[in-house]
């Protein structure tokens, strides 16, 4: 029972810093690098329906996948895919462009 009462507080803390991991960026510096960086391929802008690349997915389409969350993004972002460029980014670099990324997310 006292392993279970440490656990609690643990879960809560976990819980407010994946809340906070997605809230640590600056969505207008974000659409800004994306404009700038990610446009060549793919649809930045929230009213945008086709991007450049025809294989490249829209950012408004990518903010719509299930369970579409920050960390998921983070993921996505530091791993090379097929047809990407292999992008690094700084950390407040994809922090920005996740927190954009996630304005585009439909609500609910």
């Amino acid at each position: 029972m006292r392993a279970f009462g440490l656990l609690i507080p643990i879960l809560f803390a976990l819980d407010a810093s994946g809340a906070l991991a997605e809230d640590v960026g600056d969505p207008d510096k974000g659409h800004e690098f994306a404009r700038e960086v990610c446009a060549v391929c793919h649809a930045v802008d929230a009213d945008e329906t086709n991007s450049p690349h025809p294989s490249a997915p829209t950012f408004k389409r990518i903010a719509a996948e299930p369970g579409m969350t920050g960390t998921a993004l983070s993921v996505i972002l530091g791993n090379p895919h097929r047809e990407m460029p292999d992008l690094i980014l700084a950390p407040q670099e994809l922090a920005d462009v996740i927190s954009y990324i996630l304005t585009l997310k439909a609500k609910d």
